[in-house]
């Protein structure tokens, strides 16, 4: 994910809120007056009457590290008090720093560690925290500090107080890649940061354990996963990105798992790439993917 649009002196202007004409000639010009270049501007809107609007853009602009406090007044004067718009300026350059709580299926946490380190996600693992211990050997071996927080099944209060010590003010997103814990609302209020999990089905179906066996004894043609952002409602956060793969009356519950695995792997790498490149805007129940 390296580019020229991760560089030093580019930027990304994320633009919500009630649609009405003019923000687009507005954002051009306030970046025009302070000497950037847009390079890619991507907008929708749910409705030109009334709806939502929203608009990604990415630019250039020379020396934006020591100019990005200057853009983003004139930002806050233009969009936010005369058009009433939430906006954010992000350095293209800082890349997101990911926590990844994981169980012990392996497979996405992996996926996700080999990805970074090949740079196809613009992002830093500043930790690994699991409430098993089998995988420490394997993300020591990506020089990434691991953390073995035990979860009692009769209260998680002391667990999830250990976890938001290391969490909170160190990341920018916590990734669940198959940890198998449900997060409470307490944690997702303090932590401080989004939460975007994977799971096994492609929503809604199937929720609980043992999907593909279920979907087996279902007869099932497709299996797939979602990606969404966590949310106090069990598996009901805005979605990011779901997939499917074709399966069969031959295919075993192996093999389903399997298949499964994969997509599993895919759709959470591609939101969790999307969020780090600020392509996802979260709008209540739904997102909009640029």
């Amino acid at each position: 994910m390296s580019g020229p649009d991760h560089d030093e002196d580019y930027g990304r202007l994320i633009v919500q809120g009630a649609d009405r004409p003019g923000i687009v000639a507005t954002v051009s010009g306030v970046l025009t007056e302070q000497g950037a270049n847009i390079v890619s501007l991507d907008q929708s809107s749910s409705d030109p009457s009334g709806g939502r609007f929203f608009q990604r853009t990415v630019f250039h602009l020379a020396d934006l590290p020591t100019r990005a406090a200057g853009l983003n007044a004139a930002l806050e004067a233009r969009l936010g008090e005369q058009l009433g718009l939430e906006f954010r300026l992000v350095e293209a350059r800082r890349r997101k720093r990911v926590a990844i709580l994981v169980s012990r299926a392996d497979h996405c946490l992996l996926d996700l560690l080999w990805r970074q380190r090949r740079d196809e996600v613009h992002m830093t693992v500043p930790m690994v925290v699991s409430n098993h211990p089998d995988l420490g050997d394997d993300v020591r071996g990506f020089d990434i500090p691991f953390f073995h927080v035990p979860v009692a099944k009769e209260d998680k209060s002391a667990a999830e107080k250990e976890q938001l010590n290391l969490l909170k003010g160190n990341v920018d997103l916590v990734v669940l890649a198959r940890y198998m814990q449900i997060l409470s609302g307490d944690f997702l209020a303090e932590v401080g940061a989004p939460v975007i999990n994977i799971h096994h089905s492609f929503l809604p179906a199937f929720i609980g354990a043992g999907p593909y066996q279920r979907a087996k004894e279902r007869g099932v043609k497709l299996v797939g996963a979602t990606a969404h952002y966590v949310t106090e409602d069990l598996d009901e956060g805005p979605i990011i990105e779901q997939d499917v793969i074709r399966v069969s009356h031959r295919d075993s519950v192996a093999d389903l798992q399997r298949k499964g695995a994969d997509v599993e792997r895919l759709v959470l790498s591609r939101a969790v790439a999307w969020h780090c490149d600020d392509r996802v805007v979260r709008d209540g129940a739904t997102t909009v993917v640029f």
